[in-house]
């Protein structure tokens, strides 16, 4: 299969048929709010389906021209709101979830508060500042309230599993000292999307939701350039001090909304340039959103 048919994997069918990075602050580039602490039928609870590889033509094939131009390896899938077939293009497929994971870790933690009564005012600010800021503190805090790591952990997953990832284990030991646990969950794109794509569904994660439409302007790379579009990103080095930068999030299509995941590892390893290649990811997909005949919807359940 050459490479074009490759980075288009799964892209036409919608046409036939749609911590953070605990960073480390050296980097002059990074946030620095960033800091070293680290109904449509409800979501069945099955493991999410892989991308089906169809090649061909369609509205999204341009998508292999476009990573041509970025200089490092990047990946999309997209999911209808709602559920359905994923559709994948790049050649990133998995990798540290960084601070994308504070979204689900929110939604346990809205869910562990609601057991003993209601959300108190100083949880609803961890959890904006969270979601918002990215702010690392205010994650470990709502991590400790979940218990031990183990428990923790277990927490976040069901998070997951509710919304048919099955597949995904949220790290609960500290991997890198410098970096969170939570933040080191391995999470693929295709597992990140079919979660996102059930956001909307999902009652108990109308708050976290919100947030992720008010996230701070110094953040609004990538997802963010698309109007009203709804997301959290998370970006942080591997062992050899090379960004990966990726992000996740709801926006609107032709056809109702469309879940997003993307990511990109430059070349250069530098934060900057990876949000640099999500921007133009994020202006690509923007341009032709009306154009995607690969939206959803649900009720809220």
């Amino acid at each position: 299969m050459s490479t074009d048919s490759r980075l288009i994997l799964g892209l036409v069918l919608g046409v036939a048929a749609a911590l953070s990075a605990c960073t480390i602050p050296t980097d002059a580039d990074v946030p620095k709010n960033e800091t070293v602490t680290e109904s449509v039928s409800a979501p069945s609870e099955a493991t999410p389906a892989e991308p089906v590889p169809l090649d061909g033509a369609g509205p999204l094939a341009g998508f292999a021209a476009l990573s041509k131009t970025l200089d490092g390896t990047v990946g999309i899938t997209l999911v209808p709101v709602g559920g359905g077939q994923s559709l994948a293009a790049g050649d990133w497929h998995s990798g540290v979830a960084w601070s994308t994971i504070k979204v689900p870790l929110s939604i346990a933690a809205l869910g562990e508060a609601g057991k003993t009564g209601a959300v108190d005012g100083n949880q609803l600010t961890a959890i904006s500042r969270a979601i918002t800021m990215s702010d690392n503190e205010s994650a470990e805090v709502l991590w400790s309230e979940l218990g031990d790591p183990t428990s923790a952990a277990a927490k976040v997953e069901s998070v997951l599993a509710t919304s048919g990832d099955v597949s995904t284990t949220v790290e609960s030991q500290v991997l890198r000292p410098e970096f969170s646990a939570f933040g080191q969950t391995q999470w693929s794109l295709n597992d990140q999307a079919q979660f996102a794509a059930t956001l909307p569904c999902r009652t108990d994660a109308a708050e976290v939701l919100d947030f992720m439409g008010d996230v701070s302007p110094d953040q609004h790379w990538g997802l963010g350039v698309i109007p009203e579009a709804r997301f959290k990103g998370g970006w942080g080095p591997d062992q050899d001090g090379g960004y990966l930068v990726r992000q996740f999030g709801i926006i609107t299509s032709g056809t109702g909304q469309l879940a997003v995941a993307i990511a990109a590892k430059p070349n250069s390893g530098t934060f900057s340039d990876g949000t640099a290649m999500l921007d133009d990811i994020g202006t690509w997909i923007g341009t032709r959103a009306q154009e995607l005949p690969i939206g959803g919807t649900c009720a809220p359940r």
